[in-house]
């Protein structure tokens, strides 16, 4: 008998994924490549939306580090109510309880970490048009996506350089596509860092 198909589009799964202890996507802290490029960042006026922002290790980072018109946006309440507690001092105004993909709003820079492989496959050619609207003009997307499968029914959902090359290509222009050469230990070899602009 098939396996029914886990139903990752619905808030209330992630919600419980967050009351069973089941995130293995949580390092615990901000990732080292996305550290590595807010720290070279100059303008800290930018707006900056970092979407499925779970835990929020990125935007806390941001924060309180200057960047003050970065928001979080999650459909989960549990993942909300978690970073709300791990940033108290994050502003409520910034912090979106809504779908992505029925989100409006316009930004400079939109983050990606964990998010686009929690998304089922069939949305992911959406997700790139949803971002790319999302975006200002010569706005970017920076972030972080599997470069390989999974041997086992995601989330995380895997891919390929081609299969992303494919996607975005025709929406944004690449400025840095390639493995990362800072993932943390257990991800090593195993990430591609990307930075697109919108065209």
């Amino acid at each position: 008998m098939m396996e029914k198909e886990k139903p990752t589009h619905l808030p209330d799964y992630w919600s419980h994924q967050y009351q069973q202890g089941r995130h293995g996507w949580n390092i615990g802290s901000v990732s080292t490549p996305l550290k590595e490029y807010f720290d070279q960042l100059v303008n800290k006026n930018i707006k900056i939306l970092i979407p499925g922002a779970g835990f929020g290790w990125e935007a806390g980072y941001l924060f309180e580090n200057g960047f003050h018109q970065t928001f979080v946006l999650d459909f989960s309440e549990e993942a909300i109510s978690i970073f709300q507690n791990n940033f108290p001092e994050f502003p409520a105004s910034h912090i979106l309880l809504e779908n992505y993909f029925t989100h409006n709003g316009t930004y400079d820079l939109i983050v990606e970490q964990t998010f686009f492989s929690s998304i089922p496959r069939d949305q992911r050619k959406v997700y790139a048009q949803k971002t790319h609207q999302l975006l200002h003009e010569k706005g970017k997307i920076c972030g972080l996506l599997f470069n390989h499968e999974f041997d086992f029914e995601g989330p995380p959902f895997g891919g390929s350089t081609e299969e992303y090359q494919h996607l975005f290509a025709h929406l944004f222009d690449f400025k840095t596509f390639e493995t990362s050469y800072n993932s943390i230990k257990p991800r090593s070899g195993r990430e591609l860092f990307l930075l697109l602009e919108k065209k």
